[in-house]
């Protein structure tokens, strides 16, 4: 666990508390010498709701609330895909998923093609790791590709120690039954009785992740490292250790209420919960959150205890949000804010640019010229995003005016900008992984929100005269980014309208292989 806060840093911290819709800004990076080293840590399907240091004063989350207050916290970060596969290997190149060709679940990342930050940083000589989830889904392959990591440290590794050296658990403690979404009624994969795994504290899968991390660290404290860290938690079942069972009150849980207009998507596994699973799920969540952000805190206490802080960039990000019973679902194939931003927070070395929030709307694809920049290295001529470095320079420096998503297996993607939200799917069937919600395929779906006016996105106005132009704008936003970015662009029909050709985009690149 790393220091308790200083007097004047829980002082900050709680004024940071105060201005949760991020309405503050301050200080400005020291532009110095390029750090030495980089360290992603990305938590999995972490709310921006469930942490201190974006406003909520339920969870407990000291480590990385600190490393906010050490940094940078971007309130308005989305991810390219609301899926963990396609969102992680976008930030691993800085490519949009369907440029990568990796938009469905269980597509190998294949290296061909993908340039990722670890293979340019190695052969600069930085010492690469990638440590915990790794979603490459390269099982098929004979000869797996590294992908620029000389060290990999993965679940298969984890599940070997823990069948040698893992403490058991006596009988009479009551834990989670083994995962099986969708076998089992969603009460139980979604751990509505906040049982624990059944493991103690030390032998679960974060605290061997942070072990594993930190012994990297260590080893290459006197080379130029790139540390890559992906923690299992808090996605479902939200596990934590048996140490940890009744850390939060479910009672103590405030179900957001969601709106008449959420009610056709619900997938039916949801339809039976009752306030109290959901509070139960939530609980559960929590747990899981805290238990993670203290396996954080031992690679952070690493770095402060080998003095590399000072040049060491550390990201800690999301690779997608979570519904908690937001739009009455637990899950997060969406596009509504709190499944498709995730938490961002950078800490660039020394910066003197300290206990910020940005406002700017920023991509995940924007992370990998941002870490290649502040390295000292030109972005990759592939990468589609644009480095954030300016804005950790200079406070009202632009970025963009427009974000971009895509959920391929729903045939849906999203462009949106800091005032409005345009979302189209092709509609083609039920929704997919699981999460159908029995009324059968839609057909074509035009969402508009007017993200200032309805933050809680519960009103579609996209079929409103006075939004015309608008609607067009983002449709017209839409199809430029499929077409500069998507690898099949010259195979797109001619003769096509905007609808039509967004109904070709929204195809997953895999299915086009395969035609």
């Amino acid at each position: 666990m790393r220091k308790a806060l200083s007097i004047e840093s829980a002082v900050c911290f709680v004024f940071l508390l105060s201005f949760t819709s991020c309405k503050y800004n301050s200080g400005e990076l020291n532009s110095g010498d390029p750090v030495q080293n980089v360290i992603v840590i990305i938590g999995d399907d972490h709310s921006t709701k469930v942490l201190g240091s974006y406003g909520n004063e339920v969870i407990r989350t000291p480590n990385l609330d600190q490393l906010a207050l050490e940094g940078i916290r971007f309130c308005n970060a989305y991810s390219n895909a609301p899926l963990c596969s396609a969102s992680r290997q976008s930030i691993l190149t800085g490519k949009y998923p369907h440029s990568t060709g990796v938009t469905l679940l269980r597509t190998p990342f294949r290296d061909e093609g993908n340039t990722t930050v670890a293979e340019i940083l190695r052969e600069k000589g930085f010492r690469t790791a990638i440590i915990g989830k790794t979603h490459f889904n390269n099982y098929l392959d004979s000869i797996p590709p590294d992908h620029g990591f000389e060290y990999m440290w993965s679940h298969g590794d984890y599940v070997r120690w823990f069948a040698e050296y893992a403490q058991a658990v006596p009988d009479s403690v009551a834990v989670r039954p083994e995962w099986k979404p969708f076998r089992d009624p969603s009460r139980i994969w979604l751990n509505a009785d906040m049982l624990p795994g059944a493991f103690h504290e030390g032998d679960g899968s974060a605290d061997l992740v942070a072990k594993k991390a930190v012994e990297f660290i260590r080893n290459h404290s006197n080379e130029r490292f790139c540390l890559w860290v992906g923690f299992d938690q808090p996605h479902s079942p939200f596990d934590f250790p048996v140490e940890y069972r009744g850390k939060y009150d479910p009672d103590d849980i405030i179900l957001p209420a969601g709106s008449m207009e959420d009610n056709r998507w619900i997938p039916s596994v949801f339809r039976e919960l009752s306030d109290s699973d959901k509070k139960g799920i939530i609980a559960s969540y929590y747990t899981s959150v805290e238990y993670m952000d203290q396996a954080i805190g031992e690679i952070l206490d690493a770095v402060d205890d080998m003095e590399l802080a000072g040049e060491t960039l550390i990201i800690y990000i999301g690779d997608q949000g979570y519904l908690l019973n937001d739009h009455k679902r637990f899950e997060k194939h969406t596009m509504w804010e709190y499944s498709i931003k995730a938490p961002l927070i950078i800490k660039a070395g020394n910066s003197s640019r300290k206990k910020c929030a940005s406002n700017k709307i920023t991509e995940f694809i924007d992370l990998a010229p941002t870490i290649l920049e502040l390295l000292g290295f030109k972005a990759h001529d592939e990468m589609q995003g644009k480095s954030l470095a300016p804005q950790l320079h200079r406070r009202n420096s632009p970025h963009k005016e427009y974000v971009f998503a895509e959920f391929l297996c729903d045939n849906k993607a999203m462009v949106a900008s800091t005032e409005w939200k345009y979302i189209f799917a092709s509609g083609k069937s039920d929704l997919g992984q699981g999460y159908a919600t029995g009324y059968g395929p839609s057909g074509i779906i035009h969402k508009l929100y007017h993200l200032k006016n309805d933050p809680g996105e519960t009103t579609n106005v996209a079929s409103d005269p006075g939004n015309a132009e608008i609607l067009n704008i983002l449709q017209e936003q839409m199809l430029k980014i499929f077409k500069e970015t998507h690898p099949f662009t010259d195979q797109l029909p001619d003769g096509l309208n905007i609808e039509k050709s967004l109904v070709w985009f929204c195809d997953p690149p895999e299915e086009m292989v395969k035609n």
